[in-house]
């Protein structure tokens, strides 16, 4: 029996961009140890910037090159809320960005995530990220990194306070808009997974 290409391929767990997901990944340790350990926020920083600069780069190489796995469609959402989580909460200890900003990253992070595992238990298909949301992390991967190096004394850090700002401002905004359209998103998926599993 043939095994249609699509299908093994999606059935893949050894590909490159699950290695790339899977590298920057491990790169959250560092980046922890820079901020909190090493009190070094400059580095921390370029760490957080070349994390979220790459953030795109996993997902392009699968589609360019047919290596889109469904581990990878699971696997790479869920390293992005983890970078999420632990760098924000690791920035919050450091007092390196308004907690305000922050609190309202992670309420929003923590919605997301517990939405998305009641839809699970509840039987929905799974909802695939919306290109604004996906812009949005994108925007708040920058502001991070603005707001740790602004919080130096460098010869740069005022500049780098203004980046965060327009970086982070509609970043957040976009972030809770895309949350919005993830509500009606999950109730079509919740009746989709429930009718499919009736037929």
């Amino acid at each position: 029996m043939n095994v249609p290409i699509e299908s093994s391929a999606e059935n893949k767990i050894l590909t490159i961009p699950n290695l790339i997901t899977l590298v920057r990944l491990a790169c959250l340790p560092i980046f922890v140890w820079l901020l909190l350990s090493r009190d070094n926020p400059l580095a921390a920083g370029a760490v957080l910037g070349a994390l979220g600069a790459t953030d795109w780069v996993d997902g392009w190489f699968a589609r360019r090159f047919n290596q889109v796995s469904n581990l990878g469609k699971i696997f790479d959402p869920v390293v992005d809320r983890l970078l999420f989580f632990v760098s924000i909460v690791a920035i919050i200890i450091a007092g390196s960005a308004p907690l305000w900003f922050c609190l309202a990253v992670l309420v929003r992070e923590v919605a997301i995530a517990l939405a998305t595992l009641v839809l699970a238990a509840l039987g929905a298909r799974r909802i695939d990220v919306t290109w604004i949301g996906k812009a949005a992390t994108f925007g708040l991967m920058f502001a991070f990194p603005a707001f740790l190096w602004a919080s130096t004394d460098w010869v740069l850090q005022p500049f780098f306070e203004i980046a965060a700002w327009v970086f982070g401002i509609p970043a957040l905004a976009a972030s809770w808009y895309a949350a919005a359209l993830y509500v009606p998103l999950g109730l079509g998926a919740l009746r989709e997974g429930r009718q499919s599993r009736h037929q």
